[in-house]
C-alpha cells in the first residue's frame, strides 16, 4: 500500500478513486507517567513518554486506515492528513484519513 500526503503517486496515473478512509484511535495518560512527565515539565526539555504515546496512537490510527482503504482492494491512499483532538481532560483522538485510489 503506497501511501501519499499529496493528490498523486509519482510516476503513476489513478484510475479509480474509491472514497475517504479513515483510522482513528483515543488514548489516555495514565497517572503514573502524569506524575513523572510532570517533574520533566518543571525542568524543561522533551516528554519523551507523552512522543510515544502519541508516535504509538499515530502509527495505530494510520494502520486502521490502510486496513480499511485494503478492504476497498485499493492501491494507495493519497492526500493523507492526521488530526489530534483533545478528549476530556486526559485524552486524545488521533485520526488519519485520506483518499483511497486503485493505480493504473
Amino acid at each position: 500500500m503506497q501511501l501519499s500526503n499529496t493528490d498523486s503517486i509519482a510516476g503513476t496515473d489513478i484510475d479509480e478513486t474509491l472514497g475517504v478512509v479513515r483510522g482513528n484511535t483515543v488514548r489516555a495518560r495514565n497517572v503514573g507517567r502524569d506524575f513523572t512527565q510532570s517533574l520533566r515539565n518543571l525542568a524543561g526539555g522533551e516528554l519523551k513518554a507523552y512522543t510515544e504515546l502519541m508516535t504509538d496512537a499515530r502509527d495505530q490510527a494510520q494502520a486502521r486506515m490502510v486496513e480499511e482503504a485494503e478492504a476497498l482492494d485499493a492501491d494507495a491512499v493519497v492526500n493523507v492528513r492526521f488530526t489530534t483532538s483533545s478528549i476530556a481532560d486526559s485524552g486524545a483522538e488521533i485520526l488519519a484519513y485520506g483518499t483511497a485510489v486503485r493505480l493504473r
